[in-house]
């Protein structure tokens, strides 16, 4: 099994003006990411739109993933779904198609018991792919609590999790209980943040890393600042933390994916217009994130 460590990117999903996939820019994007020096990437999440993708847009962005990224850095694809059968079936294809794990999200909507979710995620854990469990219960309306994420843990194909619980006392118990005695044990159970305001203190507990929004704009930067933690270098990571901290407010001051595709496109990089519901950003939201890129020195039009 691979590391799922370092800081990986959270892809936008870019669109064509007529509201297609721009399959072209998704190449584009991959090799800009790689090249900066990202550790991993992550299609097929929230931000890469993926409520409003059918299934056969889904499977050609995997599979222009698989080609363009070689085996060259860790590939986890998003297969959630608040259905299991159908999250069984994209796990299945994620692993079918060359990913190296796949980000399974609590089930939205439904608010499943303890019993249902973990039932969920060993179907997902048995379709033979590394599994991260994605927690956000500002998305979904159900958290996982530490109690229930140890009985997950130890699910045999649970990699991991992407906390975005916001709550720094149940990351530092998840750390505490469940990754911290794994550690040296072959069997590891990382720990992303997946909120990039959240990465320096999680990293500083002992956390591995992050799936990041804003890392689409500027890679090589929370690359740096993730790397630094890792090293023991909190200087560094601390300097740099406060530099990219209002992108990492202001990328979010209106729904992810809207601020960081606004800002992609003002900088020239793949990425194009959000599909419905999802609409462009509103004039007050535009002054404040140009505000925010002009005061990183990041050129945009």
């Amino acid at each position: 099994m691979k590391e799922f460590k370092g800081a990986y990117t959270a892809l936008i999903t870019p669109m064509k003006d007529n509201g297609d996939v721009d399959y072209d820019g998704f190449r584009k994007l991959i090799n800009i990411q790689i090249e900066a020096g990202i550790d991993g990437l992550v299609p097929l999440g929230t931000t890469g739109e993926t409520p409003t993708l059918d299934d056969n847009e889904e499977e050609k962005l995997i599979k222009i993933a698989v080609e363009e990224n070689k085996g060259r850095v860790p590939l986890i694809i998003g297969a959630g779904s608040n259905s299991t059968r159908h999250m069984e079936g994209y796990v299945k294809r994620a692993r079918d198609m060359g990913a190296d794990a796949a980000l399974v999200v609590t089930p939205y909507y439904n608010k499943p018991n303890d019993s249902g979710l973990i039932k969920h995620f060993e179907i997902a854990a048995a379709a033979g792919l590394p599994i991260i469990i994605y927690n956000i219960a500002g998305r979904t309306g159900r958290n996982i609590p530490t109690s229930l994420m140890e009985k997950l843990a130890v699910i045999p194909g649970i990699a991991g999790v992407k906390e975005a619980s916001g709550d720094i006392n149940q990351m530092m118990e998840v750390i505490d209980r469940i990754a911290r005695p794994r550690k040296n044990t072959g069997n590891p159970f990382w720990v992303l943040s997946g909120d990039d305001s959240m990465t320096l203190p999680l990293l500083a507990l002992g956390g591995d890393g992050l799936i990041s929004v804003i890392s689409n704009l500027v890679p090589q930067k929370i690359r740096a600042m993730v790397n630094a933690c890792l090293a023991g270098n909190f200087d560094e990571g601390r300097k740099l933390h406060y530099e990219l901290l209002p992108l990492m407010k202001n990328a979010f001051v209106e729904t992810n994916p809207v601020p960081i595709k606004t800002a992609m496109n003002w900088a020239g990089l793949p990425s194009g217009p959000v599909r419905l519901p999802l609409g462009p950003l509103a004039e007050n939201s535009e002054q404040v994130l140009r505000k925010t890129l002009s005061g990183l020195g990041i050129a945009f039009k």
